[in-house]
């Protein structure tokens, strides 16, 4: 593992290479900023209501993230509940909208949904974009914003008044994960396509300065933009350079890239992909079967591993709801997190109140640095109606907030498609 240390609204300082093929993790100290103070002991008991909604992709150019971020919501509620009559704090009925995309603007009816509704906090979005599109009007609203998904690097300094908090890592974490694994492959000679936002011109940037100072070249650089829908020429451009591999930084738009990609020849052995694109496709019809991924390889923030109990949790309550068995778990681990982080924020605060929750939200991920570790709602809220400090450490890892909202501790994961095109992780 690799270890980087942290400054406020900074990015990660130097690049170390990666060791094999295993998850880079970045750690660092907290701010002193909002949210630095110690629970008192308790002077009553909570009566607390919290009402939270999500935005998260049902359409759009992510929508196949968002089955396991709302399941992880789902599940990480339903635990809460649970402790209801031990703790005091109960979770509302969930106010759930659809966050959509760039290009369908979902995001803007949903969140004055939850602005009217009165929610303490919305989950999502999961793209960057849509965030940055609706995040101005959520802080101006007084709502707490906590993303499982968002990675663009702008956040860590928006003016957010303490109300944006994520559980996923910057790009920048990620990008130099993919750099480091495409040049252990023994890559030289690279070309990368790339969505043309905040999310993948960030992503862009990081790998190539990581690819690059490893010795490798960028060959060909192609990009897009949100609604295309024709990518022949750039398909076109990236073979013409001949790379021994290429990267492919996109969201939905692989389904089309991909097949040209495989039925000009390309090998998918020397494919590349990222948090936006990496998939179940053996379990989609939307890809061709008869198009193997075999061999390909991809990256995404993961956390640990996820045990295949809470995995089976996430799909009992989300078929318990009426819904088609989940086939992947990306983000899952930092939604569930989010909402209980959410929920002890909440109780150490004794209160609903946003500004009040997002002042406990570094405190109870360990940012305080004295708390008591913990990695259940149940046992992290005993904690606090004790008295004490509870430090929880998720299905997402440590977290560990800053002051600027960011997780200080974050693994990326490193996945390789298999024949049947699912994909399985390689970096434990």
């Amino acid at each position: 593992m690799s270890v980087f240390t942290r400054s406020r609204k900074s990015a990660l300082v130097g690049v170390i290479a990666l060791a094999g093929a295993s998850a880079l993790v970045l750690a660092g100290c907290a701010g002193g900023g909002t949210g630095g103070e110690t629970s008192a002991p308790p002077t009553e008991e909570r009566d607390l209501t919290l009402k939270i909604g999500t935005i998260l992709p049902q359409t759009g150019s992510l929508s196949f993230l968002g089955p396991p971020e709302e399941a992880g919501v789902g599940l990480a509620a339903a635990h809460v509940n649970e402790s209801a009559a031990d703790t005091g704090l109960t979770i509302d009925d969930i106010v759930w909208g659809d966050s959509g995309d760039t290009d369908n603007k979902a995001y803007s009816t949903t969140i004055q949904t939850l602005i009217s509704e009165g929610v303490s906090a919305a989950i999502g979005a999961a793209s960057s974009g849509v965030t940055k599109l609706f995040l101005d009007d959520a802080v101006a609203a007084g709502m707490i914003v906590f993303s499982p998904a968002n990675t663009s690097l702008d956040f860590t300094s928006w003016d957010d008044d303490g109300l944006y908090w994520r559980t996923a890592p910057s790009d920048v974490l990620q990008g130099e994960v993919l750099g480091n694994l495409v040049a252990e492959d023994g890559h030289e000679n690279v070309a990368v396509l790339y969505l043309n936002d905040s999310y993948g011109t960030g992503l862009n940037e990081v790998f190539q300065e990581t690819f690059t100072g490893a010795g490798g070249t960028i060959v060909e650089e192609q990009s897009y933009n949100t609604g295309d829908t024709s990518f022949d020429a750039q398909i076109s451009a990236l073979l013409a350079s001949n790379p021994d591999a290429i990267v492919l930084i996109t969201f939905d738009e692989i389904f089309t890239i991909g097949p040209a990609l495989l039925s000009a020849g390309y090998p998918a052995e020397d494919l590349y992909f990222v948090d936006g694109n990496l998939k179940n496709f053996g379990a989609d019809d939307k890809w061709p079967a008869e198009l193997s991924l075999e061999g390909a390889k991809g990256t995404t923030p993961a956390g640990p591993a996820t045990p295949e109990d809470f995995q089976t949790e996430l799909n009992e309550w989300w078929t318990g709801e009426g819904n088609t068995e989940l086939t992947d778990f990306s983000y899952a681990n930092e939604s569930y997190d989010a909402v209980i982080l959410l929920a002890l924020a909440s109780l150490a605060a004794n209160s609903t109140d946003p500004a009040d929750i997002a002042g406990k939200l570094v405190e109870v991920s360990g940012g305080s640095g004295d708390g008591e570790k913990c990695t259940t709602y149940a046992d992290c809220a005993d904690i606090i109606l004790g008295g004490g400090v509870a430090d929880y450490d998720g299905y997402s890892g440590p977290i560990t907030f800053d002051e600027n909202g960011d997780p200080t501790e974050a693994t990326v994961g490193v996945f390789q498609y298999q024949d049947d095109n699912s994909f399985v992780r390689i970096d434990v």
